[in-house]
């Protein structure tokens, strides 16, 4: 009979196992790997579309319809953008857009962060029916209200004219729900510790409210002007001049052919028109991150 002895001092419990399991240092580090390789892959697939799409905008049209046409071009070219900057005059519409983008959104973080402090820091009657007007609001599809809403606008004789293209967007019901749910969480001492300074509503509104409100406004700042910079069904109708084109009505009209779609046109526009998106949100996109953390449903 043998006798199996341990070190002095230990217990037969305390001595580690030395089987097949895997410590949790290991595991958590396969964890992380499977982890870094699932989003490299969900991140390759988002970003190779767009790759195409830039390599393909210097392809002529021929060697674009070519089977198979290949990732690289043979011959690159700037004649696409050379068409867009020069015959078609885009920086025109590039203008246009930049207007109605950039008033749409003023208006948004005026008027939505003004509605989001009433709901969600002031007391009057008839503030639950409110919010749940904007709620309800929400949830209807913009294509139920676009024969009204251009019906009003042709009423008033706003039609083929910039208050056309920004009034209708001015305020939306997203926008006043991020700014509500950011704002009741901003403590109501501190807005109580102004009243007693003697501080109005406005003053707490603009000297307090506003400055803790950097990233749910940047978050309204590019989700708003990603909306209205990519909207194309209701700037089709409202302008019904070329003056009055914006990017994304231009480069649907002015891409067509006689017979076909010019498409390494269209795709040289479309780099033109998602580049100043790309910008605003690697600007802005710490902002963004912090204000979709920040800002939950409480």
């Amino acid at each position: 009979m043998t006798h199996h002895t341990t070190p002095a001092g230990t217990s037969p419990a305390s001595v580690p196992s030395r089987g097949t399991g895997s410590s949790p240092t290991a595991m958590s580090r396969r964890t992380r790997t499977l982890n870094y390789l699932v989003l490299t892959f969900a991140l390759a697939a988002t970003l190779l579309p767009f790759l195409w799409m830039l390599l393909a905008s210097f392809k002529t049209q021929g060697e674009l319809l070519r089977e198979p046409s290949g990732w690289l071009p043979t011959s690159p070219t700037w004649d696409n953008y050379a068409t867009w900057l020069g015959q078609l005059h885009i920086g025109h519409f590039f203008l246009n857009s930049a207007v109605v983008s950039v008033f749409t959104v003023l208006g948004n973080l005026v008027f939505c962060s003004m509605i989001g402090y009433a709901l969600a820091k002031l007391d009057f009657p008839g503030k639950r029916a409110l919010f749940a007007l904007v709620m309800i609001t929400l949830m209807v599809p913009g294509v139920v209200t676009f024969v009204p809403l251009f019906v009003m606008v042709a009423k008033m004789n706003l039609v083929d004219t910039y208050p056309a293209l920004i009034l209708p967007y001015l305020a939306s019901p997203f926008g006043v729900f991020l700014m509500r749910q950011f704002m009741l969480g901003i403590p109501d001492s501190l807005l109580e510790a102004a009243r007693i300074d003697g501080a109005g509503q406005v003053r707490i509104f603009t000297r307090i409210v506003l400055p803790l409100s950097g990233p749910p406004l940047a978050t309204l700042t590019i989700l708003t002007f990603l909306s209205s910079w990519n909207n194309f069904l209701w700037p089709l109708v409202a302008a019904q001049s070329q003056d009055k084109y914006t990017l994304p009505v231009a480069l649907a009209l002015y891409s067509q052919g006689e017979n076909a779609t010019n498409y390494s046109l269209l795709l040289a526009g479309s780099v033109l028109v998602i580049a100043p998106m790309v910008a605003l949100f690697m600007a802005l996109q710490r902002f963004f991150v912090q204000g979709v953390a920040t800002t939950g449903i409480k």
